[in-house]
């Protein structure tokens, strides 16, 4: 009785999951989602070239661009960006030497809050290259004060932390667009009431369409010691290269360990191929060949021997 009872109990639960599957079903089709504002005007990041991207790509190969990038960062970013986990010394692996690491180090804008050792009382001083890069503000407070109420992230693994990585940061840094005249893929026009409010701006890459960081870029608003022109793409590039650096600093070594294990692995797999050909595979077979240990004859030779012995099978 009580098993009669399970399996009605069961076939109730199944029937009504049933009809909600059919339910929901039809009601899909009788009045399928429409699409958020958000999924019409949100724009794919745009992929620029980058040396560094792709298996054979290196941070070695564009040093010069890195060390674009960390000026932009430095004279732009930096004021509203930190960069938490990265310090100064971890700028040699851009070109810089020894003395310029220090002299980056030194002439930063921000000193780094330390402790007196006299009498514990909090005091500025110049970094060190075994410093980390100074925040803008000492705490989440200040930097929402300065920002109307907007958080500006850290920027250490942001392209690690945004789909798109570097193209990301690309796009959002030059994918300021006017509102009023913007019109997506198809031709629609950015409704009103999705449009930026105060202190808001508009910018399909980003995912709900408006932020409140202000273009931050605008053309020779730098001046590069190579002579590159500072535009506001080349600038947007290498500060996403940079920034790309800074999110997996240990990228050249992991790809060169991986060619290295891809080698290793290859030559193991033809190494024990070679084994098994010529001690398992090639060596039966040679055996079987000697013996003849199919032959007809030998094999009733071995059926005889094995009644004698009275040996089953």
């Amino acid at each position: 009785m009580v098993r009669i009872l399970g399996i009605l109990v069961g076939l109730g639960f199944c029937g009504v999951a049933a009809w909600s599957l059919l339910w929901g079903a039809i009601q899909y089709m009788k009045e399928p989602p429409q699409a958020t504002v958000e999924a019409r005007f949100h724009e794919h990041p745009r992929h620029p070239h980058f040396e560094f991207e792709g298996p054979f790509g290196r941070f070695s190969h564009s040093q010069q661009q890195l060390q674009r990038g960390m000026q932009v960062y430095r004279e732009v970013c930096s004021n509203c960006h930190s960069l938490n986990f990265v310090a100064f010394r971890n700028f040699a692996d851009l070109g810089y030497n020894e003395a310029q690491v220090r002299t980056l180090a030194n002439e930063w804008t921000r000193k780094v809050t330390t402790t007196n050792p006299q009498d514990g009382s909090a005091m500025e001083r110049n970094p060190l290259p075994a410093d980390r890069i100074p925040p803008p503000y000492p705490n989440e407070a200040a930097a929402r004060n300065a920002n109307n109420n907007a958080l500006p992230p850290d920027l250490s693994l942001i392209t690690k932390a945004r789909h798109g990585g570097a193209a990301y940061v690309y796009s959002l840094l030059t994918g300021y667009q006017n509102p009023a005249t913007y019109r997506n893929h198809d031709g629609e026009a950015l409704p009103a009431d999705a449009r930026p409010g105060a202190g808001l701006h508009f910018n399909p890459y980003f995912p709900n369409l408006n932020l409140a960081m202000a273009p931050p870029l605008t053309a020779n608003q730098v001046t590069y010691a190579d002579g590159t022109p500072a535009t506001v793409d080349q600038m947007a590039q290498d500060v996403a290269a940079f920034l790309a650096w800074t999110a997996e600093p240990e990228s050249d070594a992991r790809k060169n360990a991986g060619f290295a294990t891809l080698i290793f692995l290859l030559f193991g797999t033809i190494l024990s191929y070679m084994a098994y050909q010529n001690v398992w595979y090639g060596g039966a077979s040679r055996r079987v060949r000697e013996t003849g240990a199919l032959d007809p004859e030998n094999m009733a030779k071995g059926e005889h021997a094995k009644d004698e012995a009275g040996v089953a099978g």
